[in-house]
């Protein structure tokens, strides 16, 4: 290899690192604002939480959780034990649902989709925690 050719294939690195430094560059700009639009969306909701609370008269209890989907109920568990991770028969067991393989298995693809949407991690194989 003569050094014209080493030279060429430098420049040629050089120019794709470059392009990729730029791309990241320019994934952190959006991802640093869709961050900033997310923070403050949550500043809203804790606000907007913090006066409909100051408005519930004393000793108002939440509707039954018969009454919510069972997404909500899903979403209410986790979100009551935060640091536990749950299989999917512990979470029926829990829930108070029917633990039959076909309802397991709508659970588990609920489970899955909480996951792909970020409301979830998935630990271990088969088993799901609130993701902090």
């Amino acid at each position: 290899m003569n050094v014209s050719e080493l030279l060429r294939l430098l420049q040629t690195e050089h120019d794709e690192t470059a392009a990729r430094a730029d791309s990241l560059r320019e994934q952190i700009e959006r991802l640093t604002t869709a961050l900033a639009e997310t923070e403050a969306r949550l500043a809203e909701l804790a606000a907007t939480r913090k006066i409909i609370d100051g408005l519930t008269p004393p000793g108002h209890e939440l509707a039954p959780a018969e009454n919510a989907t069972v997404y909500q109920r899903i979403v209410t568990a986790f979100n009551e034990h935060p640091a536990k991770v749950f299989r999917v028969h512990d979470l029926h067991e829990h829930l108070g649902l029917p633990t039959d393989e076909p309802s397991v298995n709508v659970t588990r693809s609920r489970l899955g989709r909480l996951t792909r949407q970020g409301f979830l991690t998935q630990p271990g194989r088969g088993r799901y925690q609130k993701r902090t």
